[in-house]
């Protein structure tokens, strides 16, 4: 698919929804830019790289093209604020712009280009995510990280101009290198962060040893001792792998984030927040939550360590400590993860009072649905159940919300002018170059 596709042959809605998570993505990419982690990333990064070509998002030095791959990934799903496709539970965005962006600029690809191969790369992270049915997170994968690098090997395939027999090669190459453990959910580490960008990395390498026709292997997802036997170790509908591949074009799916957290508690977040008026400052006694039953694991458990969430990242996958904040300030935005609010004593308390139980009437995952039921101290029980998650299905954000919350996100990091300036050369895209793009990005 990816070798003769087109820009023309894409249906034009999904190239606008395109366009608006890549400026969805790039928002967040500059307001990541003022976090902690993003100056370990570059300083780590910056020390091993020679120099080169190849910009990073809110920096003026420039770094060779898979380091600023690498750092700009890091960049986008750091605040893990980035699109999901539900179905697949996968970020599809920063499985591919990262590499389109780098190799687009050191390439100095057209705006169409860049926009093709990211399109050919994000469908395909889409569809290995939906072959596995949710399958890599139940074996202690972060799917995201896993997908990445064949997401990317392909979109720098296409970049590279490869044929058919080069893009299957870097597939099957960047096989070895895919990988990405869950562990970070114990203590918030930040190495869910750096997966995409070492999938970048892996795919941009991966693509450059096809076109030097090192040879990979042919059946790297089916085969044994391929991708779904090794990570899996049960089948996989391989069918969603190709089934109507060009014509379907599932990333037209994908929801953006109206929230800071894990998606998998958008719905409750919803329900939490539309409950916030009809308690009207009413004392909370007891909060039980309906989640869908494969999330608990991620975002409920172990049940201690979710109640008492420490940090920034801990706090984006606590349904406790998301829904508490959603019932007594009825938003959830980035400066709720800010230390003092992440410190506030009435929000950590009522965490909890917040009991996490399966969800009998889910949607998932289709839908990343929720239900709140709140008893009051004066005997009132009040409840929300939120089938489809805002952001997702009907609910999906419209451009002047995507556009407004890259508005709000680049806000952190730059001025409005050139966050404007920005947003009106990601819309039109295909009259953007990728140098003129990165130029942009960079500080001054």
């Amino acid at each position: 698919m990816a070798v003769g596709l087109r820009l023309s042959d894409v249906p034009a809605p999904v190239i606008s929804r395109a366009k608006l998570h890549i400026l969805d993505a790039l928002g967040l990419g500059l307001a990541s830019t003022v976090q902690d982690y993003a100056a370990s990333a570059f300083e780590g990064v910056a020390t091993m790289s020679t120099g080169g070509v190849c910009s990073v998002i809110g920096k003026s030095e420039r770094l060779d093209m898979r380091d600023a791959a690498l750092v700009n990934a890091i960049l986008i799903h750091g605040l893990d604020f980035d699109d999901t496709h539900l179905a697949s539970i996968i970020h599809p965005t920063c499985t591919s712009l990262p590499a389109a962006l780098a190799l687009g600029e050191a390439l100095d690809a057209s705006g169409e280009q860049v926009l093709t191969a990211f399109l050919a790369g994000a469908e395909t992270s889409i569809r290995i995510g939906l072959a596995v049915d949710g399958g890599f997170h139940h074996v202690g994968y972060h799917a995201t990280g896993v997908v990445s690098h064949f997401a990317s090997a392909v979109t720098s395939g296409k970049l590279l101009g490869l044929d058919e027999d080069a893009i299957t090669a870097a597939q099957g190459i960047t096989g070895s290198t895919a990988a990405g453990i869950q562990v970070f959910l114990e203590e918030g580490a930040w190495t869910k962060r750096f997966h995409p960008g070492w999938g970048a990395v892996s795919g941009i390498t991966a693509a450059y040893l096809a076109q030097a026709r090192f040879k990979g292997p042919s059946r790297v997802y089916e085969g044994k001792f391929g991708l779904f036997d090794t990570h899996l170790h049960e089948p996989a509908k391989t069918e969603a792998l190709i089934d109507g591949l060009g014509k379907v074009w599932h990333f037209g799916e994908t929801a953006l984030k109206p929230y800071p957290v894990c998606h998998f508690i958008h719905g409750c977040a919803d329900a939490a927040i539309e409950l916030f008026g009809e308690i009207g400052g009413a004392e909370i006694a007891t909060v039980r939550a309906l989640l869908p039953q494969p999330t608990l694991h991620i975002i409920a458990e172990p049940t201690e360590a979710k109640e008492r969430a420490a940090s920034e990242y801990e706090a984006k996958f606590s349904a406790q400590h998301v829904i508490a904040a959603c019932l007594l300030r009825g938003r959830f935005n980035l400066p709720d993860l800010l230390p003092e609010a992440l410190a506030d004593p009435a929000v950590r308390g009522l965490a909890l009072r917040v009991k996490c139980e399966a969800d009998p009437d889910s949607a998932f995952p289709e839908f990343f649905s929720g239900g709140v039921e709140v008893t009051l101290r004066d005997g009132r029980v009040l409840s929300r159940h939120v089938r489809v998650n805002s952001g997702a299905g009907a609910r999906a954000m419209n451009a002047d919300q995507v556009r407004a919350k890259f508005m709000a996100s680049a806000s952190l990091a730059i001025d409005a002018g050139k966050a404007e300036r920005i947003a009106d050369a990601v819309l039109d895209l295909e009259s953007t170059c990728a140098r003129e793009l990165m130029t942009m990005l960079r500080a001054a």
